[in-house]
């Protein structure tokens, strides 16, 4: 599995910028998938995830209202909305892919597959 991560740029606070990220092979439509994103200097951190279904998404406290977590299984990819954009977004964005069925999970070590990152800068 590869997964490929796009959509990052430079933007404005209070802007929006849309991430996806397209996996290969046969296992996306069956995997849960999850956004991580990590700030330099500090550790990687959960932002959202989505179940296999897409019936079930969870976000991390600070980004909740404000990112929307989606996917298109006919596509092989997921999204990251991101609204209301604040410099303490500003990160490297990962996505990652959890096989088998497998619901949600909020640490790295439950995935098993991740993108190569792409960056968000958001200016004051």
């Amino acid at each position: 599995v590869q997964l490929q991560a796009s959509g990052g740029g430079l933007v404005q606070t209070g802007g929006s910028l849309r991430l996806s990220c397209t996996a290969s092979g046969r296992t996306f439509s069956t995997s849960a998938m999850g956004w991580f994103r990590q700030a330099p200097g500090k550790e990687r951190e959960f932002v959202a995830g989505i179940n296999w279904s897409g019936t079930n998404t969870y976000y991390v406290d600070s980004v909740k209202g404000r990112f929307t977590i989606s996917r298109d299984n006919a596509k092989n990819t997921v999204y990251l909305q991101m609204g209301s954009l604040k410099p303490e977004d500003t990160a490297l964005y990962y996505c990652a892919l959890r096989p088998s069925f497998l619901g949600i999970a909020t640490i790295s070590s439950g995935y098993d597959y991740w993108g190569q990152g792409t960056l968000v800068t958001v200016s004051s």
